[in-house]
């Protein structure tokens, strides 16, 4: 089995130059697959400003003629496994302890992007402070913080299109019933939206940012 390559620091854009940063709140934008760092970087100005925001890329490469990067292979036989989400998410761990600190951050992903995000949360509950998951889905399998999370339930939100037909419907299913489970869950599916974001979901995801930022940005210890 390889290594899971590292994520490439010099490969982030960031909302904010390291000297404006201080102690506030980070957000991670997680890109889906065959994209890259600039794509959810658009989100940025939709966003709320008090966060300082860090658009990181994946560490694979998709297949010729494949462009971007990807989280984990979704291709053949191994396509979505919950093994290789994990070490995405372990790298992606790795990267937040080198680059942010022991801080717990804020995780926004969009597709393969929001699967790392939940399965960052679960690996390591104490890293992720609340999660939003567009257009993307919970892993199968059981990991060791699932009853961490079930007990302290962080703030996700999930939003996900009517239409979209890219995550395949027993992934929506696992997802439907593991983050009631495990979270105080919000969010919505959005009418005749495809696998896609839109104006409505992102004046949602906003609020629910704007609540974390009155709630102090970091989880209750618990």
């Amino acid at each position: 089995m390889s290594t899971h390559p590292p994520l490439d620091s010099t490969l982030v854009r960031w909302s904010a130059p390291p000297e404006e940063r201080g102690d506030r709140p980070v957000l991670l934008l997680l890109h889906g697959y065959a994209s890259d760092e600039h794509d959810l970087f658009g989100l940025v100005p939709h966003l709320p400003a008090d966060f300082v925001m860090a658009s990181v890329r994946a560490p694979l490469t998709p297949p010729w003629p494949t462009p971007g990067a990807s989280w984990y292979p979704i291709e053949g036989l191994d396509g979505r496994d919950p093994v290789a989400i994990t070490r995405a998410a372990e790298g992606l761990l790795s990267w937040i302890r080198e680059e942010v600190g022991p801080r717990p951050v804020g995780l926004l992903g969009f597709s393969q992007g929001g699967a790392v995000a939940v399965q960052t949360l679960r690996v390591d509950p104490d890293a992720v402070a609340f999660t939003v998951v567009l257009a993307g889905y919970a892993a199968a399998g059981e990991l060791p913080g699932d009853a961490v999370l079930a007990e302290r339930r962080p703030p996700v939100f999930w939003g996900r299109g009517s239409r979209d037909d890219v995550i395949p419907a027993h992934l929506v299913d696992v997802t439907a019933q593991w983050l009631p489970a495990h979270s105080e869950l919000s969010g919505r599916v959005y009418p005749g939206l495809t696998h896609s974001v839109s104006q409505d979901e992102l004046d949602d995801v906003r609020a629910f940012l704007e609540a974390r930022l009155a709630e102090g940005g970091t989880p209750t210890e618990g």
